[in-house]
């Protein structure tokens, strides 16, 4: 299986959380490549068993808006039935971007790994590696 893990960090937590997904799905046996927005589209769906993307929650808690918004707002109609994972990190609020993101990928037809997605507050502690990492072998499965 060949996992995608597309993300944009710009602290490092978001990036910290996707080499720990990576971690756990190499250990299950995928194969993985990680990317930017910038080298994702709807076209590469293909390619993967499954897909990962990972923001962190910017401003009032909405997702990066100059590289991974317009990104992701381009493959929305593309979700249909894709395995898909949603991670990234925030330093406020509650988590309603990712609640807002869940259901947006939920409305699209995605098949959600993780219903609620997945999210650390600030720097991801050990706990939060260890969940990124079991996100990981989890889709390692589904693929």
């Amino acid at each position: 299986m060949k996992l995608g893990i597309v993300y944009w960090s710009g602290t490092g937590n978001t990036e910290t959380m996707a080499h720990c997904i990576a971690e756990g799905a190499r250990e299950a046996g995928a194969e993985v490549e990680m990317m930017g927005p910038e080298a994702f589209s709807a076209a590469r769906f293909p390619e993967f068993g499954a897909v990962a993307f990972g923001c962190p929650a910017m401003g009032s808690e909405v997702l990066e808006e100059t590289e991974f918004e317009p990104m992701f707002a381009e493959l929305e109609s593309a979700l249909g039935g894709r395995k898909i994972a949603l991670f990234g990190s925030y330093g406020w609020g509650d988590g309603q971007w990712m609640r807002d993101w869940c259901a947006r990928c939920e409305d699209a037809g995605a098949a959600l790994v993780d219903e609620a997605g997945l999210i650390a507050n600030e720097t991801p502690d050990e706990e939060a590696q260890e969940a990124c990492r079991a996100l990981g072998r989890a889709l390692a499965a589904a693929g």
